[in-house]
């Protein structure tokens, strides 16, 4: 034995130094700290996928085809053309048309939630809880938003602005309403994708620590703030309808329940993904740490960029005051 080898020391296990050690630091759910390598590459996915999704979006295709279809299905008769009577089936409706909405343009930036929950849970079946916790803290901010947008519907029934539908300058003001509200759940979304590929400073960092779930509640409340501009036509039915009820506890309930029936087929997905493929998926995700934050910044960025382009630009292109390429279907 040298006298180098004589007097190396050892280490023990427990001295060896950690990954954390090297700085690496999750600051919230969803930025880990594990940037992407390729970071400008990763935005570029995500920034062209939204803008390719919403130069190919069919509304006639989701709106009416898929849309009016299930509805139509499940409640037995047009859904558009059949008044709401009654309280009953306003409740039935509200679901139904939450549910039909699950793919309409005003809905994409759900499943962008998605790839951040999938490697999170676990697939073992008595682990249930774990699965569907992400989901209540989703419902909770969603619950509290529409709620309360429902209950202003109900007590200033007509007055809204979704009944004004003249359009002066070229946008009435529900348009108008559709695009600030969009525009704004737009941005946060980029936003987000940004911090998770570690672009710009995590915005959710300071609040995470001391409750860790905060992110999941801001996705929630922003589906929930898609009633505000969302111009689905079975949603203008429901919105109608809770309006001329003047009562705010019934546009809370139906609102709620609308609301919920946009996340069903969300919910669905994810569970039975986490239980078919969550543990080969989680083992994929700690293979390359990096691939979860490429994951969530992706999905982010394509829904945000989507629903910016999609509900501004797009819809400023269509009154003439800038240009964006039509779609030969559009």
């Amino acid at each position: 034995m040298t006298t180098a080898q004589k007097t190396r020391p050892v280490r023990s296990r427990e001295e060896t130094p950690s990954l954390p050690s090297c700085g690496i630091r999750r600051t919230s759910l969803f930025v880990t700290g594990n940037f992407p390598r390729r970071r400008w590459a990763t935005i570029f996915v995500g920034v062209l996928g939204g803008l390719l999704l919403a130069y190919a979006w069919n509304p006639t295709l989701v709106d009416d085809d898929i849309g009016f279809g299930t509805a139509n299905a499940i409640l037995g008769h047009d859904a558009h053309r059949t008044p709401i009577t009654g309280v009953v089936a306003g409740i039935l409706f509200s679901f139904v048309s939450g549910l039909a909405g699950t793919f309409t343009a005003c809905n994409v930036a759900v499943f962008s939630a998605i790839g951040p929950l999938v490697g999170q849970a676990s697939s073992q079946p008595s682990r249930f809880l774990q699965i569907v916790k992400p989901l209540g803290w989703i419902c909770a901010g969603l619950v509290p938003v529409s709620a309360a947008y429902g209950a202003l519907v109900g007590a200033a029934g007509t007055h809204m602005p979704q009944f004004a539908t003249a359009a002066g300058t070229g946008l009435s003001p529900r348009s108008v309403q559709s695009m600030v509200t969009f525009g704004l759940v737009g941005l946060v979304m980029i936003v987000l994708g940004l911090a998770a590929a570690g672009i710009v400073r995590d915005p959710l960092a300071a609040v995470s620590r001391r409750f860790p779930n905060a992110p999941l509640v801001l996705v929630g409340s922003l589906i929930g703030g898609f009633l505000v501009g969302r111009p689905y036509p079975l949603f203008r039915d429901l919105f109608r309808h809770a309006a001329t009820s003047h009562d705010p506890l019934y546009g809370a309930g139906v609102f709620v329940l609308q609301s919920v029936g946009n996340i069903a087929v969300m919910a669905v997905l994810f569970v039975l993904f986490s239980y078919l493929a969550g543990g080969r998926f989680q083992r994929w995700l700690a293979a390359k740490p990096t691939r979860a934050a490429v994951l969530t910044a992706v999905a982010f960025l394509i829904a945000g960029v989507f629903t910016c382009v999609y509900w501004d630009v797009r819809l400023l292109a269509r009154v003439g005051y800038l240009w964006f390429p039509p779609s030969p279907w559009s």
